[in-house]
């Protein structure tokens, strides 16, 4: 296996994706590699930052934007710490998941793109494609699908 100097992972902030987390920081780890950590995230609808304004007051912040993606991502930092990588830097970008880590993957110059498995299986993803099986397609560095069904 070759040795990376920069790999990208997505997380949503479930558990199989934090698996691919896991698993990205143990690879990242052996090869003495950068790990990025990305969520993707849509904008919350005026309406929903309303309620959230009218129920939460001054903490509606914690709930619009881009503060939920960025919680998932410190949560997805400490488990790819803890699988042992050192150079861990996350982001949130706006869109669907497959654009913004084919995008992440060509920005951050990627040599390995780690994704989980999860939806491979089910008659949608097969139907539609999936998240693993369009990355897999269209990514130009190595992609590695992380089994996290269980």
């Amino acid at each position: 296996m070759s040795s990376y100097r920069t790999v990208v992972v997505g997380t949503d902030g479930s558990e199989p994706s934090l698996r691919a987390v896991a698993r990205a920081g143990t690879v990242a780890s052996d090869s003495d590699a950068r790990l990025v950590i990305v969520c993707a995230y849509y904008p919350t609808p005026a309406r929903e930052v309303e309620q959230a304004r009218d129920e939460l007051g001054d903490e509606a912040f914690q709930v619009v934007g881009s503060a939920p993606a960025e919680a998932t991502l410190r949560d997805a930092a400490d488990v790819a710490r803890k699988a042992g990588a050192s150079q861990v830097s996350t982001f949130a970008a706006v869109g669907a998941p497959i654009g913004v880590l084919l995008a992440a993957a060509e920005k951050e110059g990627a040599d390995l793109l780690v994704v989980g498995s999860r939806g491979l299986n089910t008659l949608k993803g097969r139907i539609l494609g999936s998240v693993p099986s369009e990355i897999s397609r269209r990514a130009e560095c190595d992609v590695l699908v992380v089994r996290t069904a269980r």
